[in-house]
């Protein structure tokens, strides 16, 4: 009864509001979940058959046999119109079909019959699928009412399925009615297909069709009977809100359409009652292009498929926009136009629960962080020219991106909701905060490119451990990859003097966990480079390392780190960080350190006075909560101790990765994401960790230039012998040397200044006048 009684108030609320009120709140909203961000999908419109069973009164993509070219579009047919789709960059067929018209016309089940088939289902099936195997476009599928087993046969072949609740009005069903004559238009009878498509987890389109007589009180009842179905299962990824146009020769002709007002008014209801998390979509053809500002003040933030190639087969009166006329009155209304796939972007950041595994792992390597397809070609590692991201408008959220920056160039600490907010910058803002953050950068450490000269030596690739990102080490793992090995000692000690000859003031250290290696495993490494190389920084072994060297010898943490320290350890990478959430860990490194025990040993590194790196490596199961959590520990820690000198952002290069190639992991952060890693990390770790690095062996020339206009200031290491990104896949050598790193800082404009590792200026005389940087 309480219940009851808030609904009430609810609806009482929404109805007591003015129109300007009630857009207000709906924009505040929509804003608030979704940013400038306005979707859409670009597809092909395949008309599977027009033949249907109903009579809706306003519809004109219903026909009888006598008007059908044919009953059924034939496989050659639908295959020819989704490869026109994907020569035009579609990700989507959308199949519409009348709703099973074998039950009213003999001609449909003789034309199934001739197909091999007994149901326009089965033959829907049978399409979906080739579609989906032969041209890789995604079918969201719209058939009309469907039971339990329907959806169990259609869901392995279609990213998602839709109908359109239109109505709750059992009056418009009635004798004079729009849905009279039409037995799949009862409210109940599509609430329970609604319902029947949450118990199947299908992603699922409905919506309302407004100003066919139904009153607003009833489209409230439509609303709230939606957001119902969506609490109990989840599975709503969005809400059209169409306005009625009046088609000629239909029996509703002369019937008046909606006012602009009126459909404001209830896209604005939508949002109030669904919720700021739910997708609400207006199609862009119904309305004057004037008219879509207006939309999107009123809660719109998608603007459903839109095909640059097929028409819109149930409104062939109103022709979709050209997408390049829709994305510039999208952003003339603040907002960004960002293409999405069939399935929406909630959902695709979980494919696994919605898709068949087949779907999802396509899914899962399309998308970024948020569950957008990436639409550039730039992969980390790959060596692919980066796309560039200029400054240009303001868009809806600028002034609080503004309040933000504000705030983290003061060095005040951010919270994970501003942190979030800086990652999900799209267009414009992507600039601007990638100018602030260069901004800070300048005053903080100046324009000098910082680099060391150095050599990895990476002393196995066998290791206990099985990370599901890594490529590198060996084991169980796949032997396409390349042979195990174990250096020894006197090959890492002839390795640590050759660095030194060569100009090297570093060697960077690490390896596998070995199921040979105990804790005097690591002092004989420092003993053996010490020896060979007795002046070289050694910069070595990750917290997970340490961990067990600690563990093997039953050593508190802080007695071992003094052991090693002694033994020559000058400074630990900050590798094994991954992502510093337990929930990300436990899918990518579940038996790696855990966060707190990473966080544990660079503490107590740093109590007694070694200092260290820090890394974030991202772009494959997580999210931008997740990056924020990371950031804020690693702020947090360096409050505590001051001893990073450094945070390097690695994205995650995916071409060899093993959860990569079991589908379980996303291709990598799109460059927009990396660059606004380098960016919200200078921000938000202002002004306690001052260096930025740029990873050449992730990022590529032209993306390592982007970074430095972006943030960062350090290049990291020219490395030598570059292994574990080789590893996974990428292509941007193993090598970096000097001449080449101060090419890179004068394409962003800036001079290069070799450095130490703890970032005191090193002459490039101190290089050995000859040496090679060459295998």
């Amino acid at each position: 009864m309480s219940e009851q009684r808030d609904v009430v108030s609810e609806l009482a609320a929404i109805s007591g509001l003015s129109l300007p009120q009630l857009l207000e709140s709906a924009e505040e909203s929509t804003l608030a979940a979704f940013g400038p961000v306005v979707s859409y999908s670009r597809k092909v419109f395949i008309p599977l058959t027009q033949l249907c069973r109903d009579s809706c009164h306003y519809c004109t993509f219903a026909v009888p046999p006598r008007g059908a070219k044919a009953a059924y579009l034939s496989r050659d047919e639908v295959l020819s119109i989704a490869r026109t789709g994907v020569a035009a960059g579609c990700r989507e067929a959308l199949f519409t079909l009348g709703d099973r018209p074998e039950a009213r016309y003999s001609a449909a089940r003789t034309a199934l019959g001739e197909l091999g088939h007994d149901s326009t289902l089965s033959y829907l099936r049978e399409m979906a699928e080739a579609v989906y195997r032969e041209t890789g476009l995604l079918p969201h599928l719209n058939p009309g009412l469907l039971s339990d087993a329907d959806y169990a046969a259609l869901r392995p072949v279609s990213a998602s399925m839709g109908l359109m609740l239109e109505s709750i009005s059992d009056r418009l069903c009635e004798r004079g009615g729009p849905h009279y004559g039409s037995p799949d238009k009862v409210p109940t009878r599509r609430l329970a297909a609604i319902e029947a498509a949450g118990r199947a987890r299908v992603p699922f389109t409905t919506g309302l069709l407004i100003g066919i007589g139904e009153t607003r009180d009833e489209r409230l009842q439509a609303l709230l009977a939606i957001r119902d179905l969506h609490r109990r299962y989840g599975h709503i990824q969005e809400v059209i809100i169409q306005n009625f146009r009046a088609k000629a020769g239909t029996k509703m002709a002369a019937h008046p359409e909606p006012s602009l007002e009126e459909h404001l008014w209830t896209i604005a209801a939508a949002r109030m009652v669904l919720g700021s998390q739910m997708v609400i979509q207006a199609p862009p053809n119904l309305h004057n292009r004037d008219e879509l500002a207006a939309l999107l003040r009123a809660g719109v933030n998608d603007w459903g498929g839109v095909s640059p190639v097929t028409p819109d087969h149930v409104n062939p009166e109103a022709p979709w926009p050209h997408l390049d006329a829709l994305d510039q009155a999208t952003a003339a209304a603040g907002r960004v136009l960002r293409e999405r796939l069939a399935i929406g972007p909630a959902m695709a950041r979980e494919p696994d629960r919605w898709m068949d595994r087949e779907l999802a792992k396509i899914v899962r390597r399309s998308v970024d962080a948020r569950g957008l397809p990436i639409s550039d070609a730039w992969k980390a590692g790959t060596g692919v020219p980066a796309p560039r991201f200029a400054r240009s408008h303001d868009t809806a959220i600028s002034k609080q991106l503004d309040q933000i920056i504000d705030r983290a160039v003061s060095g005040d600490r951010l919270d994970e909701r501003a942190i979030v907010r800086l990652f999900e910058a799209e267009g414009p803002d992507v600039g601007r905060v990638a100018e602030a953050a260069d901004a800070v950068r300048r005053n903080v450490v100046g324009d000098a490119v910082t680099y060391v000269v150095n050599r990895n030596i990476n002393y196995t690739n066998i290791c206990l451990y099985k990370c599901g990102f890594c490529a590198f080490s060996k084991g169980s793992t796949k032997a396409e990859r390349g042979p195990a090995y174990r250096l020894d000692l006197a090959e890492v000690g002839r390795r640590a003097a050759e660095a030194v000859e060569r100009g090297a003031t570093e060697v960077c250290l690490q390896g596998g966990i070995h199921p040979d290696f105990d804790g005097h495993t690591y002092l004989d490494v420092l003993h053996a480079v010490r020896e060979a190389a007795p002046a070289i920084h050694i910069h070595a072994f990750s917290p997970l390392e340490v961990t067990h060297g600690a563990s093997t010898l039953g050593l508190p943490l802080e007695e071992y780190l003094a052991r090693l320290k002694r033994a020559g350890l000058s400074t630990l990478p900050g590798t094994a960080a991954e992502i510093l959430d337990d929930d990300v860990r436990a899918t990518i490194c579940p038996d790696k350190v855990d966060t707190a025990q990473w966080l544990d040993v660079m503490r107590t590194a740093h109590n007694i006075g070694l200092r260290s790196t820090a890394t974030i490596m991202f772009g494959h199961v997580e999210g931008y909560a997740h990056w924020a959590r990371h950031l804020i520990r690693l702020r947090n820690l360096q409050e505590e101790t001051g001893g990073f000198t450094e945070f390097v952002p690695l994205p995650f290069v995916h071409m060899e990765a093993p959860i990569w190639r079991k589908g379980l992991a996303r291709s990598g952060p799109s460059f927009r994401e990396t660059l606004l890693m380098h960016s919200v990390a200078r921000l938000v770790l202002n002004p306690l960790i001052p260096n930025i690095q740029a990873s050449w062996v992730k990022l590529g020339g032209d993306g390592v230039v982007a970074a430095l206009r972006a943030g960062a200031n350090d290049l990291g290491g020219t490395l030598m012998d570059e292994s574990i990104t080789r590893a996974a896949g990428g292509r941007n050598g193993q090598l970096c040397d000097p001449d080449r790193m101060v090419q890179l800082a004068a394409e962003a404009g800036r001079p290069a200044a070799q450095r130490t590792t703890l970032y005191q200026p090193q002459t490039r005389e101190t290089i050995i006048a000859g040496a090679s940087y060459e295998q």
